[in-house]
């Protein structure tokens, strides 16, 4: 049984801020949702940029069922520096893995944005349809149900595709039944190192050892001597070999027509051939077909799997070639109620799909990228997958910047800056810190191997005719940027951009006392500051999740200490509940905008006895 299973400044934070940013949206706009009438529209962000060219964003639709919390990924066609790619979890078809533990893994070899991929076998793992990676086929696929291939010039082929195999020794041509997968009672697989470190065994097995052996290339006759024959089965799967594994009647014909030094030719055969495809995964149902939305695909789904509204994933490809992937968070009653497969099919076709498919859903239901995780599972955590589908990007990446905003003013807040950048192929790297009034602070050029590598700041080195005027000591206040530009040993060009602030117009927060007591009548919590120069500040009150309890201030004030009082009161008057909040002051000015925020709790004390 398989499992169907605020615009926000974030250019310099990282993804986990990334994450709770994306999170806190989806939370605050599904709780500020009382009613809505038909499909009342979305409430999104604005678009973040991940990638060169890839876009996140994510948003809340209120509908009659309940608010739905969505999230939508769009990039390039996967051509150049760009590959939409499956992912196997842990190299073997049996086993499980999480999306973000597969970016991980993968990291070094490439930047990568997904989502969860096919259905399977909650048991063992193993998917229910093909995976086919660059040109090597290592699951079969499941012909009751849709299959995407992607073509070598990026272009997503949805289809039903059929997998049958011959085999042959030094008999007639006899049929190769299932590919990395137990054979029947009287059946024959055949068993690639993708299967893992050994094949089954079985009393009435013969397992006949291929090597050297070629890679499972669908359509075309492969051919490898006979190493060894096991009785019982177990036979090792080493690099470059391959192992076919017969039972009852199968095993009979395998063990006289297969002996130790005759030659085996055998056929992976896919139909269509998919010629031009590179890499497939499995999944279902079609969801857009020729830009229209598919309502009954007719395939091997019951109407458990595909009429409830349930978290959902979702690839698609627009007329342009560009990719969308789409999760939508479910099960969730006050955040996200999910959607059906056709609801799904409907969205992507809004979003401009001209094709679509439909990957696992529930619990499996995933988005990450770089290995943190951007949706919100309905279990509460993440599950262990089978595979995965990737938007890979192999040209020179800069992560966010550790701080949006630095302000090296001694307060402890924000006080240094980690840069970095990543490449995947051996590069020629250029990196620049450009200062705020557009002079070159800093710049560097060298040969780099794949690998990370940090770039330091304040700018290390530069000269005093490089170096923007400053105070003794201080760095220039302002939106710094760093740009990352690399060639490959491919020839292909990247780049990447980053930018900052420094700004050190606030610091030392000061909230006492800590713990607010109310009442009595009077009571009141200070909050002071530094300011360095004048500017619009703005003081509120809020929950934990962001929510403003109370505008304290909202006025320009000079450099100085400032100071002000909040009484412990609503807008209504009445006195706030006791909690958990923070205390947040923001300060625009010339060279910004900058925050500082600080923990109090509010107690509420009962009223004295007359």
């Amino acid at each position: 049984m398989f499992e169907s299973c605020k615009t926000l400044q974030i250019a310099a934070s990282g993804s986990g801020t990334l994450v709770r940013a994306v999170l806190r949206l989806a939370t605050l706009a599904a709780a500020g949702a009382t009613a809505a009438l038909g499909l009342a529209g979305v409430a999104s962000a604005q678009p973040t940029q991940l990638l060169p060219g890839v876009t996140y964003e994510t948003g809340v639709q209120f509908t009659p069922h309940g608010p739905v919390a969505i999230h939508i990924v769009r990039g390039p066609r996967p051509v150049g520096l760009y590959r939409l790619r499956p992912v196997l979890s842990n190299e073997t078809i049996t086993g499980r893995e999480t999306l973000t533990a597969m970016q991980r893994r993968l990291s070094s070899q490439a930047t990568s944005v997904g989502v969860n991929g096919d259905l399977f076998a909650l048991a063992d793992g193993r998917p229910s349809g093909i995976l086919l990676r660059d040109g090597i086929l290592s699951n079969a696929p499941n012909p009751n149900r849709s299959s995407a291939g992607i073509t070598l010039d990026g272009l997503l082929d949805v289809r039903r595709v059929r997998y049958f195999g011959t085999w042959r020794g030094t008999g007639q041509r006899r049929m190769l039944n299932r590919l990395n997968k137990e054979p029947t009672k009287n059946g024959i697989s055949l068993f690639t190192p993708d299967w893992g470190r050994r094949t089954p065994s079985y009393p009435d097995g013969v397992a006949v050892v291929l090597a050297p052996a070629p890679a499972a290339t669908p359509n075309v006759d492969l051919s490898a001597p006979v190493a060894n024959v096991v009785r019982g089965g177990a036979a090792p799967l080493a690099a470059g070999t391959s192992v076919l594994l017969a039972r009852g009647t199968a095993a009979a014909s395998l063990l006289a027509e297969a002996q130790i030094g005759t030659n085996v030719v055998y056929r992976l055969i896919l139909q269509p051939d998919w010629t031009a495809v590179a890499d497939a995964i499995g999944g279902g149902p079609v969801l857009v077909r020729q830009r229209r939305p598919v309502y009954r695909s007719n395939e091997a789904f019951t109407t458990s799997q595909i009429a409830p509204r349930n978290p959902r994933s979702a690839v698609g490809q627009l007329a342009d070639g560009r990719i969308v992937l789409v999760v939508v968070d479910g099960r969730q009653a006050g955040y996200s109620v999910g959607m059906t497969t056709f609801e799904m099919a409907q969205t992507l076709v809004r979003l401009g799909a001209v094709a679509g498919m439909g990957l696992d859903s529930g619990g499996s239901s995933t988005l990450a990228f770089e290995g943190a995780l951007l949706n919100r599972p309905s279990a509460g955590r993440e599950r262990a997958i089978s595979t995965a589908l990737m938007l890979q990007y192999f040209g020179v990446y800069a992560p966010q910047p550790a701080e949006e905003v630095v302000s090296p003013n001694g307060d402890g807040a924000a006080e240094e800056q980690r840069l970095s950048f990543k490449v995947v192929r051996p590069s020629t790297v250029t990196a620049t810190l450009t200062a705020p009034d557009g002079s070159v602070a800093f710049q560097e050029s060298l040969p780099r191997e794949p690998g990370s590598y940090g770039v330091a700041f304040p700018p290390p080195g530069a000269s005093p005719a490089q170096a923007p005027p400053a105070e003794p000591g201080q760095t220039p206040e302002g939106r710094w940027t760093l740009t990352v530009s690399a060639t490959d040993d491919q020839g292909l060009p990247s780049s990447a951009t980053r930018r900052f602030w420094v700004n050190s117009t606030l610091g030392f927060l000061r909230v006492a006392p800590a713990r607010l007591l109310l009442p009595p009548a009077g009571a009141s919590a200070t909050v002071g500051w530094t300011q360095s120069r004048a500017a619009r500040v703005r003081v509120t009150v809020e929950t934990p999740e962001g929510v403003v309890l109370r505008t304290v201030a909202a006025r320009r004030f000079e450099a100085g200490t400032p100071a002000v009082a909040w009484n412990g009161r609503l807008p209504s008057g009445k006195l706030a509940p006791g909690g958990r909040y923070v205390v947040r002051v923001t300060a625009t000015n010339e060279v910004g905008t900058v925050d500082l925020s600080g923990p109090l709790t509010v107690r509420r004390t009962a009223k004295p006895k007359r």
